[in-house]
């Protein structure tokens, strides 16, 4: 698919500015003007003419789309006839109003073009017989797309582009982008690098069952890869490819996570050395997922009141975990040892720590500040090849995995642990010792009491079975 010359595209956008369209509706407008000349171009339809719009919206009906995207598409070409039309005659209309613009898509019944309307009711052999019907008189003919082979071998570059951007305005985390660039990559590569506009469920159901039949993934490996290509069709081809039928989508088996005891946990921090044996220690002890702990800075501890604050948590979520008073001189020894660590940066002109966000903008020596310093500081400087600066990041989390994974070696604990056990361990330590399952809850973070309810399963139950009366307790 081509894209939108740049003179063209800035035209565009100044005229929707222009005309007050809302800002978050302008990159849909240019997705659906980019859409139009590709279909004018590809079936030889003059693009400044507005009968061309009726075959369009025809295309878009044979494609599934929604009524509201068809809306959308139909008022975004109709501002490119307006800036052909401002071209011809280099003079500007008054601005049209928003409720035209924009309307509420709940509430405004939209007047389609009269041929539309007409072709509403038509079956798709009529659609595809009055699609045959040139639009002037050329020597091409339109060819409805379903006798034509889907193009292979094509680009998808602006696709992930697309992708990368939808996942940025949403927030989700770097491991997001990542897991579903690598899922839509898959895809690509199953369809032969397919034309992403003949894209329809039946190349999803074709991948899920390849997936399950032939790779043989789990369960929650084909989740991810059909939750992935649902957010890539709806956000990023927007469209819905509804219920896959004729798959079975996999169901999660009940998983009951591994629990370290007390003595294999003193076993396995016996063989860690500093820093790892701190960081497995605020794992168990306030059980911590493993980037929630490496991501903490000075700020977040707090040894007055004996809490440690974990910000941006899973799910961009905040909460308050006591402090374990056994690790607190541990802690404090080690939070001296960051204050010369800090000057000594300093002393030679580093630039400081890296931060998230825009936070060095708002904050334009929060970088230097040391109660911005990771508490668990990497042990070397990342180079930065734009500005040529040296900054420091946090403890790596594969130094840590592979520290915890010759630990458990060495300790000969006969268990598949990593990182995540101990907070498995922290909560049903917990559990044991009789602590509400809500309490439990807000420790870990989880949004659901039901996510919770998993570690009951593994402690061991001392309900009395035997059938009594409660007068005789």
């Amino acid at each position: 698919m081509n894209s939108i010359p740049l003179q063209l595209q800035t035209e565009f956008e100044t005229l929707l500015r222009n005309r007050s369209v809302p800002t978050g509706l302008h990159s849909l407008y240019g997705k659906w003007l980019r859409f139009y000349l590709d279909f004018c171009q590809k079936y030889r339809f003059p693009e400044t003419e507005r009968k061309s719009l009726d075959y369009f919206l025809l295309k878009l009906q044979e494609k599934k789309q929604t009524d509201v995207q068809q809306q959308q598409a139909s008022h975004a070409i109709t501002f490119y006839y307006e800036l052909v039309k401002c071209r011809d005659t280099n003079r500007d209309e008054p601005p049209l109003p928003l409720e035209v613009i924009a309307p509420r898509m709940d509430t405004v019944e939209y007047e389609q073009p009269a041929s539309h309307q007409n072709n509403a009711s038509k079956t798709s052999s009529d659609i595809g017989q009055m699609l045959q019907t040139p639009a002037k008189p050329t020597k091409a003919t339109f060819q409805p797309p379903q006798s034509e082979k889907p193009a292979t071998g094509m680009s998808w570059r602006d696709e992930y582009s697309r992708l990368a951007n939808e996942i940025q305005v949403r927030h989700y985390s770097p491991k997001t982008l990542k897991t579903y660039t690598q899922w839509v990559r898959h895809f690509q590569t199953f369809t032969k690098s397919l034309d992403p506009e003949s894209l329809s469920a039946d190349h999803v159901k074709a991948f899920l069952t390849f997936l399950a039949v032939t790779k043989k993934v789990s369960a929650s490996t084909q989740n991810q890869a059909f939750n992935a290509l649902l957010f890539f069709y709806r956000h990023v081809l927007i469209q819905e490819f509804g219920k896959v039928e004729g798959v079975v989508r996999a169901k999660r088996r009940s998983y009951i996570p591994v629990v370290l005891s007390r003595d294999e946990i003193d076993k396995i921090l016996t063989h860690l050395d500093p820093p790892y044996n701190l960081v497995v220690k605020l794992l168990y002890g306030c059980g911590l997922r493993l980037f929630e702990c490496l991501r903490l800075r000075v700020q977040c501890l707090n040894f007055d009141a004996g809490i440690v604050t974990v910000h941006d948590g899973k799910g961009q979520k905040d909460r308050t975990v006591p402090l374990p008073e056994t690790i607190l001189p541990e802690l404090r020894a080690h939070y001296e040892s960051l204050k010369d660590l800090h000057q000594y940066d300093m002393d030679r002109k580093f630039a400081g720590v890296f931060l998230v966000n825009a936070l060095e903008r708002k904050y334009p020596h929060a970088a230097t500040n040391f109660v911005w310093q990771w508490f668990f500081p990497a042990k070397n400087l990342t180079r930065i090849p734009e500005t040529k600066e040296y900054r420091r990041y946090y403890l790596h989390e594969t130094q840590v995995q592979r520290a915890i994974k010759e630990a458990v070696e060495k300790a000969r604990i006969g268990k598949r642990a990593s990182a995540h056990t101990f907070r498995h361990s922290f909560a049903s330590h917990l559990l044991q010792a009789n602590f509400d399952i809500r309490t439990i809850q807000e420790l870990l973070g989880h949004s659901d009491v039901r996510t919770t309810m998993i570690y009951t399963h593994t402690v061991k139950s001392v309900t009395i079975k035997e059938a009594r009366s409660p007068l005789d307790l």
